[in-house]
């Protein structure tokens, strides 16, 4: 037992440095653009270049190596982001650094999976939430410090400096993986036509509609934050990165509130309470902007809710598809970038119509309402067949 706990946390640790190889780039893109010599707009394609490798290579890579132990498998991903950061540290041109980005975001969508999939194996089913909660622990810590470490080092190195690290310790983490890791295997020989059933089916159809609304709506109002804070709430740029902190640190304790209440609540009914608490705080946060105390306890109430329901929702994907887990959670993070993509849009439309950021949190909590109602569809149709396989057994 203290062994897979020791894994969970070595996986979390490079769960933390692959995502921080996505999320730090956005802090310094001024940087990137004056040293390659390319506009902020052009600039910005990398996150993009990272962000549709990770959600199309991700599952066609998984359904191909859906049989291989997961160990090699882990370090092989490992090897490749190595490789990824070291084309980034070395580009000098746009078309060099995309591609180190595309090779980035290949490599960190299968580290992410096939480690979601290791937890799986490795813990018991009443502590599955807990496990899943410390890895997404890792993505979220990379939020907290990833991105402001990663914009300290470029102040005082520079940002090429910033993918060396993450190169050098991805090459730590893997050497103790390879040493202290226990092999696991892969996935049963399912072939992929059932898989594919499973993962098409009504009630794995429907979670991903969750996770599209979900963060859909997130990404609605949080690409936004920083102008409604300074217009709704008038805080300072100062004062807003210590608040970005601040909220950061609440959703890492969420990360783990919510995997604890995954084992002891199960994951349809946490995943229900805490989206209808993140709908809840969206919709009644523009009727108390007069108060800033109260508006930003209904930010840090966001934060939690976001942060909480993680566990929650890869947990319930596991538990419902076991043996096309992988590719189900594959597929799963494909939706997820796809709904912060049509969130931002949805979001930049808003501000077009009505050149103000007062009215996107209700626009948030409108899809998030519809990710619950979607939920529910979901555990109603997995109580359904449930009940079905209950009486083909009793047959």
């Amino acid at each position: 037992m203290k062994t897979n706990a020791f894994t969970i946390y070595l996986l979390a640790l490079g769960v933390f440095l692959t995502a921080t190889s996505e999320l730090v780039v956005s802090g310094i893109l001024p940087r990137i653009a004056e040293d390659v010599n390319i506009s902020l707009a052009v600039a910005g394609q990398l996150i993009a270049a990272y962000s549709l490798s990770f959600a199309i290579a991700t599952p066609l890579l998984i359904v191909a190596t859906s049989r291989m132990d997961r160990k090699p498998l882990l370090l092989c991903s490992l090897a490749v982001f190595i490789a990824g950061s070291a084309w980034s540290a070395s580009s000098s041109s746009i078309e060099s650094l995309m591609t180190a980005r595309v090779v980035l975001g290949a490599s960190s969508g299968m580290f992410l999976i096939v480690s979601l999939g290791i937890a799986a194996k490795l813990v018991p089913a009443d502590r599955l939430g807990r496990a899943i909660g410390t890895i997404i622990l890792g993505f979220s810590s990379a939020m907290i410090l990833g991105v402001p470490l990663g914009v300290a080092i470029a102040d005082w190195l520079s940002w090429q400096a910033i993918f060396i690290l993450l190169g050098a310790l991805a090459a730590a983490v893997g050497a103790v993986m390879f040493r202290l890791m226990p092999g696991v295997e892969g996935d049963e020989p399912v072939p992929l036509s059932r898989q594919l059933k499973h993962a098409g089916s009504a009630v794995i159809l429907t979670a991903f509609l969750i996770s599209l609304l979900r963060e859909g709506g997130n990404s609605v109002f949080l690409t936004y934050i920083s102008p409604y804070l300074q217009q709704m709430l008038e805080f300072r740029t100062a004062d807003i990165a210590f608040l970005m902190l601040a909220l950061g640190l609440a959703g890492a304790f969420a990360s783990r509130l919510g995997g604890g209440l995954v084992d002891r609540w199960g994951a349809a009914r946490t995943l229900g309470a805490f989206l209808v608490l993140h709908a809840l705080s969206m919709a009644l946060l523009p009727f108390f902007a007069f108060s800033t105390p109260v508006a930003v306890g209904l930010i840090a109430i966001v934060f939690i809710a976001l942060f909480a329901s993680g566990p929650a929702v890869q947990s319930y994907m596991i538990q419902q598809a076991p043996k096309s887990a992988n590719l189900v959670l594959s597929l799963n993070t494909s939706v997820i970038h796809l709904g912060i993509a049509g969130g931002a849009g949805a979001g930049g439309w808003l501000i077009n119509r009505t050149a103000e950021v007062e009215f996107h949190p209700w626009l948030a909590a409108s899809l998030i309402t519809l990710g619950f109602a979607a939920a529910l569809a979901s555990f109603a149709l997995g109580r359904r067949a449930r009940i079905r396989a209950d009486r083909r057994s009793a047959a």
